[in-house]
């Protein structure tokens, strides 16, 4: 996985919008204004952050290296996943769903149907 397909992966979910609310080098994904995904344009290798179930969380930095605590972040719900090839593309889509997901789940239940129109 590559900035180019991390993006087009992410803007191809529903109700997503991309920011530089951090400024021109950090690249947001939001749902329903809610931050689900963020990457630095310029990391290399690749690093991105996403909202994790806490105690899932804990399993994947205890069995993956690639995954630590979110980097300034809440380091309870958010991971930092770094895109060495040490885990697959699947998994990292997983990932990156599991996190739009957990931020869907938490809206009103108006925002909700609205996506899902």
């Amino acid at each position: 996985m590559n900035i180019d397909t991390l993006r087009a992966y992410c803007l191809a979910k529903p109700a997503v919008e991309e920011t530089l609310p951090f400024g021109p080098d950090t690249l947001v994904f939001k749902v329903a204004g809610k931050m689900f995904l963020l990457t630095g344009l310029d990391n290399d290798p690749l690093t991105f952050n996403v909202k994790c179930d806490p105690d899932l969380a804990i399993e994947l930095r205890e069995r993956y290296d690639a995954v630590q605590p979110g980097y300034h972040m809440n380091k309870k719900h958010w991971n930092t996943i770094t895109v060495d090839g040490s885990v697959s593309g699947k998994l990292l889509k997983e990932w990156i769903d599991h996190s739009y997901d957990l931020v869907v789940d938490s809206l009103p239940a108006k925002v909700k149907a609205e996506l899902k129109k």
